[in-house]
């Protein structure tokens, strides 16, 4: 069976060094703000904006929401990210997907000020995460990194692929473990025989949204399988993009749905705000 990688206790890890970073900081004047703003009533974007908010108190970060009416203008978006940029009391702006269609997020997330775009989302921190500088890198592929780290997994030299292609999990994980000198594939939905390339994984990333995807006939004996899916399945449960029962019979380590990659999100975005802020201190 496999080991499990436990996002939940390495992001508790993770969010109690922080507090003491973030304890210095007050120490010294200096105070951690995240700027949260969500557009419309999304039931799943509430869950996610309410355990942001749990993690900010958690670490001691400051903490503002912003609930936008879902018929918002693109230009009453804008103006209030842009004046969020200029509010020097605020470190962090983290804008919460999804929202409305008929609203630009690209423009909304290029025009949040790089240095405190802690998604990392705007094109410039996607730029530097490519060119291998050091920028904000997006939570979700950076806590995966942090994850395969504190357990002691290899990640130079491995056949790494990730399936899906999204801008928020799928590029940066790709650009991620390329930049840890793995040898990357991507695959996504016009991959012709997904299976060919998934057996060949060493460590295999699924963001894909369809419970349990990933069957154990897709997955190499001794892989390292990584879920950042979140689903209800037929039972009404949360499953993964992974057949977790099956596949964790030959993986060598797997992480769960609840309590893998989840945790490790929101600690990285916690990370982020405390870079973010340590970064303006520097200039």
């Amino acid at each position: 069976m496999a080991e499990i990688l436990d996002g939940k206790a390495v992001s508790q890890k993770i969010k109690e060094n922080l507090r003491k970073e973030v304890e210095e900081l007050k120490q010294n004047g200096i105070f951690p703000k995240l700027a949260v703003i969500m557009v419309g009533n999304d039931s799943s974007s509430k869950i996610y904006v309410r355990n942001k908010s749990i993690a900010c108190k958690e670490v001691g970060i400051e903490y503002e929401e912003y609930l936008l009416d879902e018929n918002i203008t693109m230009d009453e978006l804008l103006g209030l990210i842009n004046k969020l940029n200029k509010d020097d009391s605020v470190n962090g702006i983290l804008l919460q997907s999804p929202i409305p269609r008929r609203l630009d997020i690209n423009e909304a997330f290029k025009t949040i000020d790089p240095k405190k775009d802690v998604d990392g989302f705007n094109p410039c921190n996607v730029g530097k995460l490519c060119l291998g500088q050091d920028s904000l890198v997006s939570c979700t592929p950076y806590g995966i990194i942090k994850l395969l780290e504190e357990y002691g997994v290899e990640i130079e030299g491995k056949d790494a692929v990730v399936v899906g292609r999204s801008n928020i999990v799928g590029k940066p994980m790709m650009q991620c473990l390329l930049n840890k000198n793995a040898t990357v594939t991507i695959c996504h939905s016009k991959t012709i025989k997904l299976e060919r390339a998934t057996k060949k994984a060493d460590i295999l990333v699924v963001a894909v949204g369809k419970p349990k995807f990933i069957t154990k006939d897709m997955v190499k004996d001794g892989s390292i399988v990584i879920d950042v899916g979140i689903n209800r399945g037929e039972d009404g449960k949360l499953c993964g993009d992974v057949d977790y029962e099956e596949v964790s019979k030959v993986a060598s380590y797997i992480t769960p749905v609840p309590g893998g990659v989840g945790p490790m999100t929101i600690a990285m975005l916690m990370n982020n705000i405390v870079k973010a802020t340590k970064m303006k201190e520097k200039e």
